[in-house]
């Protein structure tokens, strides 16, 4: 009877033994594993039988070992701080190279050289005036030398816009230098300068004009000049400048009393042979570059042997028509001082002798 309880009671012991096996494994907290614990089974006893040699005992299968957790790692100490160089005093460098030039600083302008005959100390005195003409009053700026004279007297002709100021500048030069100068405005019989608002218009009235009426009241100024006291009577000349240019030579083939001409790069007259009638010398300014005008040169020249004229001309290099006028885009400073030069030396020549 004890046999048998003993034998029913296997069970209960291996039931025990495998509950206090479950509480023995490792928990998962790390820690060391621990050594692999053997279990013993005791098999149930076999009656009459001899008692068999126990069994070796069964291994019970190793479970598994959980992977051990990844401890932080410390890392390892830094190394002793190196104490930095002393960083020294910053020294200015020179600049890199610029990509491109630097902007240059702005150039001042150049001053304009004055005009030549430019008056810097006036020796004379000015006024507009009328004098009779054939049509009407004609009008003029006159400028007369300081002093009770006479002198010689120049009539200056102006462009083809009628007289303006730089008309009246070139007037005041020819005073200073001696003479009775006489700027006249040749629009006088339609109105006058004043009467055009732009130079346009003033050229448009201008080329209304007849030779006949322009050598009319040329001859009107002249006959002024004669009246003056202080007007060498004898000694009249006339120049003219462009248009006015032109005029000159109109002047000087209609008007006998006319000493010397010097025409500026003028026109030819509408006809060369009127030529004929010129009793003074003629000088003639050209600018190489004015090739319109240069174009008549040949056929003027050719009339003045022809009739046995005295006529001289000078051709300026690169100079453009109008070279002479300084208030213009042509104005060429060079050829301009050049041929006043000329031009004075060809009226002390033919004026003042």
């Amino acid at each position: 009877m004890k046999t048998r309880t003993i034998f029913k009671m296997a069970p209960v012991v291996m039931l025990m033994a495998a509950v206090l096996l479950a509480a023995c494994q490792p928990s998962a907290t790390p820690s060391p594993a621990p050594s692999p614990t053997t279990v013993v089974t005791v098999p149930p006893a076999q009656a009459p039988k001899p008692t068999p040699s126990p069994a070796p005992p069964t291994a019970t299968p190793k479970p598994p070992t959980p992977a051990p957790t990844p401890q932080p790692t410390t890392p390892p100490p830094p190394p002793p701080a190196t104490p930095e160089p002393t960083t020294p005093a910053a020294v200015t460098s020179p600049p890199p190279p610029a990509t491109s030039p630097p902007a240059k600083p702005p150039t001042p302008p150049v001053a304009k050289a004055p005009p030549p005959g430019a008056v810097t100390q006036a020796n004379f005195t000015a006024a507009n005036v009328n004098f009779t003409g054939k049509a009407g009053d004609v009008k003029a700026y006159e400028v007369r030398p300081n002093g009770s004279g006479p002198f010689p007297a120049m009539i200056v002709i102006h462009e083809n816009r009628g007289i303006v100021e730089h008309t009246r500048d070139v007037a005041r030069r020819f005073a200073n230098q001696g003479y009775v100068a006489v700027a006249i405005d040749l629009l006088s019989r339609v109105g006058g300068r004043e009467k055009f608002t732009t130079d346009t218009e003033a050229t448009a009235a201008l080329n209304t004009l007849t030779p006949d009426g322009v050598a009319e009241d040329l001859q009107s100024a002249v006959d002024y000049l004669k009246t003056r006291n202080y007007v060498k009577a004898d000694r009249i000349g006339v120049i003219g400048y462009c248009w006015g240019g032109g005029s000159t030579l109109v002047a000087a083939t209609r008007i006998k009393e006319i000493r010397a001409s010097v025409p500026y790069y003028g026109p030819n007259p509408r006809n060369i042979d009127d030529v004929a009638n010129i009793t003074g010398p003629v000088l003639g300014i050209y600018g190489e570059a004015d090739q319109r005008i240069n174009a008549g040169i040949p056929a003027l020249e050719g009339a003045m042997k022809k009739y046995n004229k005295s006529f001289e001309y000078k051709i300026y290099p690169a100079a453009l028509h109008a070279f002479f006028n300084d208030t213009g885009g042509n104005y060429n400073p060079q050829a301009a001082a050049e041929a006043w030069t000329l031009t004075l030396a060809f009226l002390e020549k033919h004026l003042k002798s």
